[in-house]
């Protein structure tokens, strides 16, 4: 068990291993608080090699938290395009504009205040506090729940906050004052290129296999233990690509809720027969010309998952105000790749406007 293993064994052969198996990563490059913040942020739900040309994009126009703050939100949610989980970067956004407000635009070198920003929780106010600022705390997420359940052979659920809890105030005595932000960084590294989530870890390469219980009994593949989740929700839609030529019907999702203030297709609930996507369109003030069906798809939030079917919907012309109801608006490729962020719930759908979301496909793979 983790409160019974002597953690202070891991960390000299940990800060040994970590200069010499480092990745090369553009927020490692110059860790200030914000840039340490930014990709802490991307880097929830998101793989690091994706995130990489997203973290340039907005370090280059968005380059301080003053800017952040600052900038339109139609633009900001347009740099997060395809990173997904939206609330992420609206949240860094009110902590900003908190920021600009309380501490002169710089983060507080503290992690309690750091606690009390927006969207700022344990694992990155550790991270900020530990990686740019030095202060010795925990930043514990799940890579590192992991190796510390693998190396003390800890069957507890990490799914439950106390086990969290738990694994931060046992790590906390054993981080190194003078080397905090090197080992917080190690054992992020570990976790991620080692100690993997997915496939067999790498334990001949791994600086603690002398001390890991896992290894030494053979029973890493059965930790870290997760309870069961509760089901996800499933939600039946019909997705609507409407153009007229070059141009495609965007509309503008609710204020508040899933994926707040975005662009998506027009989308009803169920899956629809041609019949009813006609009368639906012709509610709004188009002529349908021609109605294809598309391919399904779908789509997993968090604890909701869309089951897509689709249709590609020529109309006649559009005349300036048709088809111009509230939330509405009909935009060209260049638009729309310039101005509306589109969910990446939606990417299955885009090919058929040319379009690509957030960074191109070709730097994203």
């Amino acid at each position: 068990m983790l409160k019974d293993y002597p953690l202070k064994q891991l960390v000299q052969p940990l800060l040994e291993w970590y200069p010499h198996h480092a990745r090369v990563l553009p927020w490692r490059e110059e860790p200030t608080p914000y840039r340490v913040w930014v990709s802490e942020i991307m880097l929830q739900q998101t793989r690091v090699e994706a995130v990489k040309p997203y973290f340039e994009r907005f370090m280059r126009e968005l380059s301080n938290i003053e800017l952040l703050a600052n900038c339109p939100q139609e633009r900001l949610l347009k740099l997060w395009e395809g990173l997904g989980y939206y609330n992420r970067v609206r949240n860094m956004q009110k902590a900003a504009c908190t920021v600009m407000e309380e501490y002169d635009g710089v983060l507080p070198a503290d992690y309690e205040a750091l606690l009390k920003l927006k969207g700022i929780g344990h694992y990155t106010a550790g991270a900020i506090a530990s990686i740019a600022y030095g202060i010795p705390v925990p930043a514990v997420d799940g890579n590192v729940l992991r190796i510390l359940m693998r190396v003390s052979e800890d069957d507890s659920d990490i799914l439950k906050q106390s086990v969290k809890t738990e694994a931060e105030k046992l790590l906390q005595p054993v981080i190194p004052k003078k080397q905090a932000g090197m080992f917080t960084q190690a054992m992020m590294e570990l976790g991620a290129t080692v100690c993997v989530p997915n496939g067999e870890p790498k334990c001949a390469q791994c600086p603690w296999q002398p001390f890991c219980m896992a290894y030494k009994n053979g029973s890493y593949a059965g930790l870290p233990k997760k309870g069961k989740a509760k089901p996800r929700k499933i939600e039946e839609k019909t997705v609507l690509v409407i153009r007229d030529g070059e141009n495609v019907l965007l509309h503008r999702r609710p204020k508040r809720g899933l994926l707040a203030g975005m662009y998506e297709f027009p989308n009803l609930e169920g899956h629809l027969t041609r019949e009813e996507v006609t009368k639906y369109v012709e509610s709004l003030e188009l002529l349908p010309l021609k109605i294809e069906p598309l391919e399904d798809a779908r789509h997993i939030f968090s604890h909701i998952e869309w089951q897509m079917s689709g249709y590609m919907v020529r109309v006649a012309q559009l005349e300036e105000p048709a088809g111009q109801k509230e939330g509405y608006v009909f935009v060209n490729k260049e638009v729309s790749e310039h101005k509306y962020a589109i969910p990446s719930a939606f990417a299955r759908y885009t090919r058929y406007m040319n379009i690509h979301l957030g960074i191109s496909k070709e730097q994203t793979e």
